[in-house]
């Protein structure tokens, strides 16, 4: 069994401590105190990205009628998780969750519960591995039927962009027509203070994460049918009630495979 290293920071965990949730060490605790210092707008961030994949999530359930969810990069379970809110709209919809941190492996009973109608599956793999991620997904999924792909906050982590664009491809690749993709990641261009605070982050020798311009987030879509209002700062993309939300520096959207 892999051991859990409490004396360095995480990003999964110190994302879980900015959502409000309990599974993170005081190392992470300290991480994410020393980033809000410098950039207190981190929690919206955090907030408003879990609050774009709700709404994206009910979308795609009510009314692109999807079933399925193949959700790589998840990270820890806090609130309204990929399966909570799909089975929240439509009970019957199946869930494969993968990632390959040893806390979130560690939290997967309690992130593997379902609906009696629905399904939900953990797979312990890496978006590195798009073939090998597609194929334990057809344990659980029938990847013949409308899949939706979730990648949340996840390809900031792939450094290299020519390879994050060619794991995309191939994740989609394996996916039926009807199958929609959901990006959301942080983007520079917005929000000034954001992009300091995250390259300062990213000199600590922490594992990095890279804003990217949003012309190149909306790369990730290429071939797909852009859902309206297309890649957006994730405040702005189909949101509750009348508000007129503020950007920050967080794009996301959804595309449709024909």
């Amino acid at each position: 069994m892999t051991e859990i290293d409490t004396s360095v920071p995480h990003s999964a965990r110190i994302w879980n401590y900015w959502l409000g949730g309990k599974d993170n060490y005081p190392v992470d605790e300290a991480a994410g105190d020393a980033y809000t210092a410098v950039f207190p707008g981190i929690v919206t961030i955090a907030r408003s990205s879990r609050a774009f994949l709700g709404r994206s999530i009910r979308y795609l359930v009510e009314e692109a009628g999807v079933r399925q969810f193949l959700d790589v990069g998840t990270g820890l379970p806090t609130v309204d998780n990929t399966h909570e809110v799909a089975q929240r709209f439509a009970p019957e919809s199946k869930i494969v969750y993968v990632d390959n941190d040893p806390l979130v492996l560690a939290h997967a009973r309690a992130l593997l519960t379902s609906t009696p109608e629905g399904a939900t599956a953990y797979e312990d793999l890496t978006l590195y591995e798009p073939e090998k991620v597609l194929q334990a997904a057809s344990r659980t999924l029938d990847l013949t039927r409308p899949t939706a792909l979730i990648l949340s906050g996840i390809l900031g982590h792939v450094t290299d962009y020519d390879l994050a664009r060619d794991l995309v491809r191939r994740l989609v690749a394996g996916l039926p027509s009807g199958s929609h993709l959901c990006v959301n990641d942080g983007s520079r261009g917005t929000d000034p203070d954001y992009e300091q605070a995250q390259d300062a982050y990213n000199e600590t020798g922490a594992v990095p994460y890279i804003l990217r311009p949003v012309d190149k987030i909306e790369a990730f879509f290429e071939g797909l049918d852009l859902v309206d209002p297309g890649v957006v700062s994730v405040p702005l993309w189909r949101p509750d009630g009348d508000s007129a939300p503020a950007p920050i520096g967080q794009h996301g959207g959804v595309g449709r495979k024909a």
